[in-house]
């Protein structure tokens, strides 16, 4: 899982894969709540898809581009474009099914 900020989150969301972007802050319990569930899903689908995470007390610019209006906000991208949004806490069949795996 990287970590996105506003230089590196274009290269990342335009990839061939399909990249699931966790919109989150380290104060924000479901959030926490939600990383040992991206890992899994991370691991699970390694070479199918990206994840990346980005803080939104460090990318208020990203956060305000995307809408960000709760956390963990879950989006997930194609070809640099929205596919699938999420708010709260994922399921990891739930986050397959988002990334359409």
């Amino acid at each position: 899982m990287k970590e996105l900020n506003a230089m590196t989150f274009s290269e990342e969301t335009n990839k061939e894969l399909p990249t699931v972007v966790d919109f989150w802050a380290p104060w924000c319990g479901p959030c926490r709540s939600q990383t040992p569930i991206l890992e899994q899903f991370a691991s699970k689908y390694s070479g199918k898809v990206n994840v990346g995470k980005v803080n939104v007390d460090e990318n208020p610019d990203l956060a305000q581009k995307f809408g960000i209006m709760s956390i963990p906000t879950i989006m997930v991208f194609k070809g640099g474009e929205v596919a699938a949004r999420a708010v709260g806490v994922q399921s990891l069949e739930h986050l397959t099914k988002l990334a359409g795996l």
